[in-house]
């Protein structure tokens, strides 16, 4: 195989697995079901990936990074606080209609420690983000609060009905599109939750 192709086959089984693993949840598919997805041989899957769980493991390693850039990228830029949380919704939002059940697997890894931690660097954007809520609290724009209060609840009022959408979309009698409509609402709700102003 030319490097060419065996970069587009690993690439078309990643985004294949993903699809699987986040966006219908189905954490617990077999090699046989992504190869047939992907419509490549099985034995491919353990030429690329050794295994299922290693498979599993570099697909959400790769989306916890991508996010981890993200938001890297919204928290050290020159946007308004304000600005930042409504990039962050957008993306988050965004994300949450595509791969549904990645939050889910997300707090489940992080439960079992077996998710990668880049303490240093999520300090460093902590901090950041500490010091411009202070700065907004001060200037009269956000209700006055612990900063770590206020990041609480903006994660909880955010990822709270993405994690618990299978649980809430059924016991709130909303189908799949009617749900994604009520996720959509929210980001100016959470703004108005957050904000003076």
């Amino acid at each position: 195989m030319s490097d060419k192709k065996d970069i587009a086959t690993e690439q078309l089984i990643k985004n294949t697995a993903k699809k699987i693993f986040f966006a219908e949840g189905r954490f617990n598919a077999t090699t046989q079901e992504i190869a047939d997805a992907a419509g490549v041989n099985r034995t491919l899957i353990n030429y690329y990936f050794r295994s299922r769980d290693n498979l599993f493991n570099i697909v959400f390693e790769d989306a916890h990074e991508q996010e981890h850039i993200r938001m890297e990228s919204i928290v050290f830029s020159d946007l308004s606080l304000r600005e930042k949380i409504e990039q962050h919704l957008d993306l988050f939002l965004e994300q949450s209609k595509e791969y549904p059940y990645l939050e889910i697997y997300m707090v489940t890894q992080m439960n079992q420690g077996s998710c990668h931690k880049d303490t240093e660097a999520m300090n460093r954007m902590l901090d950041k983000f500490y010091l411009e809520i202070g700065l907004e609290m001060e200037r009269g724009n956000v209700p006055k609060m612990r900063p770590e209060q206020f990041v609480l609840n903006f994660i909880s009022l955010m990822s709270f009905p993405v994690s618990m959408r299978p649980l809430l979309q059924e016991t709130m009698g909303f189908n799949q599109d009617s749900y994604d409509k009520l996720l959509e609402e929210r980001k100016e709700i959470i703004l108005t939750l957050l904000f003076k102003q």
